[in-house]
């Protein structure tokens, strides 16, 4: 048998290709390396500029950036200047009870489905609807909130149509005579309404009313429809506007404010984000009147319940451009219920006019009429908390607090108040701490307030602890404030004290500056003039753009070259300054 014959190994020719590519690049590189003496540094910058100030200024620009785009984006119709958009807002809201309107059942949020329904709720036969009083308080607090006259007798009416979600065949509501009318909401500039709309817009409150919630649908694709009647007849509140409204980002602002007024006097436990407040918005469109001119309200649409601040003002914009299209075209806006999904550039129709319900609304003969007395009327008035427009308007913009507007907002929203009451009391101990004249000359009251929406949040958000487990007392906080207003420590050793008592270090402030030498110790003024001479003798370049060319922005360049030569807060900004500014002789 000859012998096996050995095969040549295979080669893959476009693999010998990239190796000898590889080959040639090292060796080129290899080639036109030079020795690290022979590198050239490049000259420092005339006017060097932190990374930190790059990012921060960048941040800047971009929020400006995204402001103009979100301004050009809500005015981006040419045509608004001929055709005036009116809006009309129906808001409901779930009320703050512990038990239902008609029926001694619990409320419930997330318990298991339908484990708090009673007979009348599930509209069996022969059932009557008892009316639980003490679901009338809420209503009345979110009554007074908006400014509404209480009307003595009131009285509940059906509402009829057939739905899944309704098993009775009609909702019990306040259609004829509602408990509330005549009220009104003043929108400000810090509440985001449009800048058109500036100094104050006045939105009047026709009517509030009372009525029941319906069954929740759960929907199982493709084709199965769940029900949990725990949801039905929760007691509910209806708020309807007169359609004064004009601007998409002021209706927007209208549904904020409303549910923060309801949250303030605990009228309403649950916002938009958790479907306790729900609103319907009506739009219509009309020529813009000219002076002395009244035009009509154009023929109004309906956008069903929109579920989030966002929505709203997105489903205006969307509804309006729709309207103003149809009527450029020489058609005729039908009056017609519309709908919107979050995302959507286009309102759906869902039905029109000859799907209208006729509700053949009518007196409920099983439930007495409503009579509220004056006495608790005048005793929930007297009692009301105070508004959000005045603590964060008039008493913590105002001395000893001294906080802007928008970050009072930010405090009256954060945490069911908590977060407002906590800050409050650290003001209390500040001033106990500080004699008036050093309160009022370190803005303590302001400090203390970027310590707690800032700093403490900033710990809390990287922890995930709710505020309610947070660990730092007001004193605590209270005393790491005073040392670094009084210039005991640097603000970089203020937050490291900060994030060691919130992670558990038991001993008092003064004891852990003390044992851990924190202490600070400011530069004597000889180093100051040392340091300054050092810094302005090696940058000649420098110091002659300040002198002959005017450039003296460019002395804050050596301020911080001082501050981070000079070691973790021993130089003081304005000492260093002065000192450069009279060594140049300027």
């Amino acid at each position: 048998m000859p012998p096996a014959t050995l095969k040549a190994p295979f080669i893959c020719r476009s693999c010998l290709r990239t190796l000898r590519a590889q080959k040639t690049f090292r060796r080129s590189l290899f080639q036109s390396a030079r020795p690290r003496e022979e590198l050239r540094v490049p000259p420092k910058p005339e006017n060097v500029v932190s990374f930190r100030k790059q990012l921060k200024d960048e941040a800047k620009r971009h929020k400006r950036d995204e402001g103009l785009k979100k301004r050009k984006q809500a005015s981006a119709n040419p045509l608004l200047e001929k055709w005036e958009t009116t809006i009309g807002l129906e808001i409901h809201a779930e009320l703050n009870t512990a038990k239902k309107l008609f029926s001694s059942a619990a409320t419930s949020i997330s318990d298991a489905s339908n484990i708090h329904v009673a007979l009348f709720d599930a509209a069996i036969p022969g059932t009557q609807p008892h009316f639980q009083s003490e679901t009338l308080i809420p209503a009345l607090r979110a009554a007074l909130a908006l400014n509404c006259t209480i009307r003595r007798k009131s009285a509940f009416d059906r509402k009829h149509y057939f739905y899944q979600d309704q098993p009775a065949g009609y909702q019990i509501t306040q259609y004829y005579e509602p408990f509330a009318t005549s009220g009104s909401v003043v929108l400000f500039p810090h509440d985001g309404i449009a800048s058109s709309d500036h100094p104050s817009v006045t939105v009047p409150i026709k009517q509030v009313q009372i009525e029941q919630d319906t069954a929740k649908t759960i929907h199982q694709p493709p084709s199965t429809h769940l029900l949990d009647f725990n949801r039905v007849s929760h007691p509910l509140i209806e708020i309807i506007t007169e359609p004064v409204i004009h601007h998409p980002a002021t209706a927007a602002a209208f549904v904020r404010k409303i549910q923060s007024l309801l949250k303030a006097v605990d009228a309403c436990a649950l916002g938009m984000e958790m479907g306790g407040l729900r609103a319907d918005v009506n739009v219509s469109i009309a020529p813009r009147a000219q002076a002395g001119q009244h035009v009509p309200l154009g023929q109004r649409t309906e956008i069903k319940n929109l579920s989030s601040f966002k929505a709203v003002e997105a489903a205006i914009i969307a509804e309006r451009d729709r309207q103003i299209e149809v009527l450029e075209a020489g058609g005729q806006v039908e009056g017609e219920t519309r709908g919107w999904t979050l995302g959507a550039t286009q309102t759906t129709k869902l039905r029109g006019k000859e799907g209208e319900v006729d509700y053949r609304y009518m007196p409920d003969p099983d439930i007495e009429p409503l009579f509220i007395g004056e006495d608790l009327v005048d005793h929930l008035r007297a009692t009301a908390p105070e508004l959000p427009d005045y603590v964060a308007v008039e008493k913590l913009t105002a001395s000893p607090y001294e906080l802007t507007v928008a970050d009072a907002m930010v405090l009256l929203a954060a945490d069911d108040g908590d977060r407002l009451e906590y800050y409050m009391e650290l003001v209390a101990k500040l001033q106990g701490l500080l004699n008036p004249e050093d309160f009022a000359k370190a803005k303590a009251g302001k400090i203390a307030g970027n310590w707690v929406l800032h700093e403490l949040g900033s710990l809390l958000a990287m922890s995930e602890v709710s505020w309610e487990d947070q660990p730092i007392r007001e004193e605590q906080l209270a005393s790491i404030i005073v040392a670094l207003t009084q210039g005991q420590i640097t603000g970089k050793t203020s937050k490291q004290l900060l994030a060691m008592i919130f992670s558990g270090d038991k001993r008092p402030v003064a004891q852990i500056i003390e044992d851990d030498d924190l202490l600070l110790r400011r530069m004597p003024e000889e180093d100051y003039v040392l340091l300054a001479r050092q810094l302005l003798a090696s940058n000649d370049q420098m110091v002659r753009a300040i002198k002959d060319r005017n450039q003296g922005n460019k002395i804050m360049w050596f301020v911080g070259q001082m501050i981070q030569q000079g070691g973790d807060g021993r130089v003081d900004p304005a000492r260093a300054r002065e000192v450069l500014i009279k060594l140049m002789d300027l």
